[in-house]
């Protein structure tokens, strides 16, 4: 018996019960098929839209199971796809007919409280790292979702509440032990190999298999001061030239988001409220409260709100707070441009674009960045764009599947209305899958390093499912 797989040049090949039976021998984890148990589990991601089915599963526990499974594509030259947390919106974690390696089992956080670090394995979420880091008083620069998992997000840059104070995620990471296209296990920091380590900041999951990351941690808390003042739609394109003058002056402990969406069913909305458009200001202080509260002020003399549920918060908490809008098993797509800054014609556009929402689940999240990420020159890591900055997601989210060209369409059509604003660069983890023209853009100076990285650590390109970096010679053809 053999089982089919696809190779790189997307023809069938054959994997004997032999080569199988050798593969799974070798591995702390195990190997599925169709069928077996850990199969659909695997392949199940967050985004509903994506149901593939790999040819073969490697459930790793361990690097050197990583090792077998990288050995054997290599050698056999099979397309392989990399799961770790399996939150990305493009879906590329699984491919039909590939070699899945499946990493998300791969889960421990060990904090050193004394220096101030954190070890974490690629499976884990944010949600695992902040229970392991708050329990000493510490945290690191992440996401606003706690099932996302942490390698995706830190090899794509890494943003958050605590970004403008502390910086990205990427800028907190010390060292990585990165498994290459060619089966070799590195370590990838300032001093060794330091062309991988900036590549893998940023860069997405071009260059190698990240199987542990040592990161940098910072004393916060225990609470911060974080909530929802939540206003009326029509109040939006006011609101957002506030919002544009505030976060202009606003100091680095804080952090402003916006989100335009219909109301959710939550507690402390008036039930008349539910259903209906709102503009909702999210915002985070991460310094002294005595301070926080003189900086929120301005947010709390915009006008009359539908509610203000703004106090103290353990940060672990406030970072689990919109979980319930961004559970697994709905079906997504995302679109996303940076913004250097708010222009009035950009605001008329977005004050008018939830009207034509196709779903109650989808919304406009637009994003102030700065600070502390902004102080880190362009060049210094893979991930380009450090201005201060906007960022906006169209994240529409609906339940059945007739609904997707409708919903599509909307988050296309307002991309388009606003790219004329737009800086050309974007955050990779809010790209679908639908973008490889953009990928030059948004790596802009950096593309050609990045194209060269590639070429020197996956010649032949093996990491391919991915927002691909196309190694240098092929690139070059390419043009």
């Amino acid at each position: 018996m053999t089982v089919q797989i696809r190779n790189l040049d997307a023809k069938p090949a054959k994997i004997t019960d032999e080569e199988l039976a050798a593969l799974g021998a070798g591995l702390r984890g195990e190997v599925a098929l169709k069928g077996e148990p850990g199969y659909d589990e695997a392949r199940t991601l967050w985004n509903a839209t994506v149901n593939r089915k790999p040819g073969i599963v490697v459930r790793a526990r361990g690097s050197a199971d990583v090792q077998a499974a990288v050995n054997l594509a290599q050698e056999k030259r099979l397309l392989i796809s990399v799961r770790s947390g399996g939150h990305q919106i493009a879906g590329h974690a699984v491919a039909d007919g590939a070699l899945l390696l499946d990493l998300s089992q791969m889960r421990s956080v060990r904090v050193d409280p004394m220096t101030r670090t954190a070890w974490v394995e690629p499976g884990a979420t944010l949600g695992d790292v902040d229970k392991e880091t708050a329990a000493h008083g510490l945290a690191l620069p992440m996401g606003i979702n706690s099932t996302t998992g942490i390698a995706g997000l830190t090899l794509g840059g890494g943003f958050g509440w605590l970004t403008r104070k502390y910086g990205m995620t990427i800028d907190n990471l010390i060292s990585a032990d990165v498994v290459t296209a060619d089966g070799k296990r590195l370590r990838a920091s300032e001093n060794d190999h330091p062309d991988l380590f900036w590549a893998i900041r940023g860069g997405g999951g071009n260059f190698g298999i990240v199987t542990a990351f040592e990161f940098r941690l910072h004393q916060v808390g225990p609470e911060v001061l974080a909530g929802l003042i939540v206003y009326p739609y029509a109040e939006a394109g006011r609101l957002l030239r506030e919002y544009r003058r505030i976060t202009a002056d606003a100091p680095d402990d804080l952090t402003i988001w916006t989100v335009f969406r219909k109301a959710p069913p939550l507690p402390f909305l008036p039930a008349e409220w539910h259903g209906r458009e709102v503009f909702v200001i999210a915002a985070c202080y991460a310094g002294d409260p005595a301070k926080g509260e003189a900086a929120l002020a301005p947010l709390r003399r915009l006008g009359e709100p539908i509610a203000d549920v703004i106090g103290p918060s353990p940060l672990a908490g406030w970072q689990a707070a919109f979980d319930p809008l961004l559970a697994p098993g709905a079906r997504n797509y995302w679109k996303s441009h940076d913004f250097l800054d708010l222009p009035d014609a950009l605001i008329d556009i977005l004050a008018g674009a939830l009207s034509s929402s196709p779903s109650p689940n989808c919304e406009i999240f637009v994003a102030h960045v700065g600070g502390a990420m902004a102080r880190v020159r362009p060049e210094a890591t893979a991930y380009p764009q450090r201005a201060s900055h906007f960022i906006m997601n169209i994240h529409t989210r609906w339940d059945k599947a007739k609904q997707d060209d409708e919903c599509r369409r909307w988050a296309r059509s307002i991309f388009d209305k606003t790219a004329p604003h737009a800086t050309g660069t974007a955050y990779v983890n809010f790209m679908p899958e639908d973008e490889p023209d953009r990928i030059t853009g948004v790596y802009g100076d950096n593309m050609q390093r990045l194209s060269e990285v590639k070429a020197k650590y996956d010649a032949s390109n093996l990491f391919r499912l991915n927002h691909n970096i196309q190694p240098a010679r092929e690139m070059a053809a390419a043009e």
